[in-house]
């Protein structure tokens, strides 16, 4: 493996690497001052890189930030043959960083709603999460802001949105408790308001 090209991509992989851009000279310092700070030579051969790896790396986890999510709800489909029930998406693995530590937070998520008159490219609904999971976030947050574009830009008659999380700020640092898993639900509509609807979401999603 060329430790020079990180960024490139076998054949194996399913996502095409982002474009190499340039690294100001003051975000490069900055990491270096990180690597120094925490006891290492940034001057020593396997961390000469490092600086702009880091760099271009943050830009490539914080990509949320040069998209509205909302977007990918754009396109509606009204040929549904009559379809009225739930739609659900379930276990769509995502990956964030907390706001407090910059630590990792890796989970899954279920997101579910019930049309009015149309429905969405099942796609578009992992990649709502996606581009609100690529930014500095809390776990509360992600559900509420995944929960509400949904609801403002679908307008359904309900919206379920569970998430499911492990938070490295959690688990690596301060009480250093593994396989711990944190969950947060958002209920809109008849998903809130009426138990039954509720009670149906949550056992389609494999919730207690």
């Amino acid at each position: 493996m060329d430790l020079d090209d990180d960024d490139a991509m076998s054949n194996g992989d399913l996502v095409a690497p982002l474009p190499k851009i340039p690294v100001p000279d003051d975000v490069a310092d900055a990491v270096r001052t990180l690597i120094r700070w925490a006891g290492d030579d940034p001057a020593r051969e396997g961390l000469l890189d490092t600086p702009k790896r880091v760099a271009r790396a943050w830009r490539e986890y914080c990509s949320g930030y040069d998209e509205d999510p909302a977007h990918h709800l754009e396109r509606v489909f009204e040929e549904v043959g009559g379809y009225d029930d739930i739609v659900l998406l379930r276990d769509i693995p995502f990956q964030s960083h907390c706001e407090h530590h910059m630590a990792p937070i890796i989970g899954k998520a279920h997101i579910a709603y019930l049309p009015t008159n149309w429905v969405v490219g099942i796609s578009k609904l992992a990649r709502v999460l996606h581009g609100y999971a690529r930014r500095l976030q809390v776990q509360e947050r992600l559900t509420a802001e995944v929960a509400d574009c949904i609801w403002t830009h679908l307008k359904p008659r309900g919206v379920a949105v569970v998430i499911e999380a492990s938070h490295a700020c959690m688990t690596a640092r301060g009480v250093r408790t593994p396989g711990v898993s944190m969950t947060t639900s958002r209920m809109m509509g008849v998903f809130r308001d009426d138990e039954r609807s509720r009670r149906e979401v949550l056992a389609l999603m494999g919730q207690k």
